[in-house]
């Protein structure tokens, strides 16, 4: 796993563990009400693709949020080794998801330390993207994030010492960005210009960037 291993982790006596959370539970409302995570990308959906890239960027723990079509995209999508959340209060926005993904990694016995978080409707970011915000793991309290052009974006990593405040925060569609605001001095922005392209698929003119 791509992290840097603190003062505090060597005296924990383990090697930190940074875990995935992708957030795949919307139900693409301005796309005719399909699922996001089970739109086809390259011939398997959508979620396969960024829980791909959450492992692959060494992300060994990976938790994935469910809620529109939960048990379809369970039938369908092959996540082997993934743990699957369903967040019934999905249509409230991905605040609720945050949050119910937050509460599985603080349950996770593999004890967590920070959660790298990912967007299933972001298929332009990819393993090289995740890693570059993977490596900037600086311990418990790390806040950090992916940057495009100077934009701030995702994925982004939160340090366990924070998921309480965000969680407090989580609420309708703005996720952690209240929280991130209210910290946007602690924030390490990685550069990810240049290895990602950080479009989102949310009406149908953007099924184009499929394949």
């Amino acid at each position: 796993m791509r992290t840097t291993t603190t003062t505090h982790d060597r005296t924990a006596g383990r090697a930190p563990v940074v875990a995935g959370l992708l957030l795949a539970a919307g139900g693409g409302r301005r796309l005719g009400g399909r699922p996001k995570a089970l739109l086809p990308h390259r011939g398997r959906p959508l979620v396969e693709h960024a829980a791909g890239a959450l492992r692959a960027a060494g992300c060994e723990v990976v938790h994935v949020v469910l809620g529109a079509s939960a048990g379809a995209v369970r039938e369908r999508a092959e996540l082997p080794g993934c743990v699957l959340v369903d967040n019934p209060e999905w249509a409230e926005g991905m605040g609720s998801s945050l949050r119910a993904g937050l509460a599985s990694l603080a349950a996770d016995p593999r004890g967590v330390d920070a959660a790298l978080v990912l967007l299933v409707d972001q298929p332009g970011i990819g393993a090289a993207a995740v890693a570059r915000v993977l490596g900037a793991y600086a311990g418990r309290g790390t806040l950090a994030a992916a940057s495009y052009d100077g934009v701030r974006g995702h994925p982004v990593l939160f340090g366990a010492e924070h998921w309480a405040g965000i969680a407090e925060r989580a609420v309708g569609d703005r996720g952690a960005r209240d929280y991130l605001a209210a910290h946007r001095d602690e924030i390490a922005r990685v550069d990810c210009s240049g290895v990602a392209e950080p479009y989102d698929i949310d009406t149908e003119a953007d099924l184009a960037h499929l394949e």
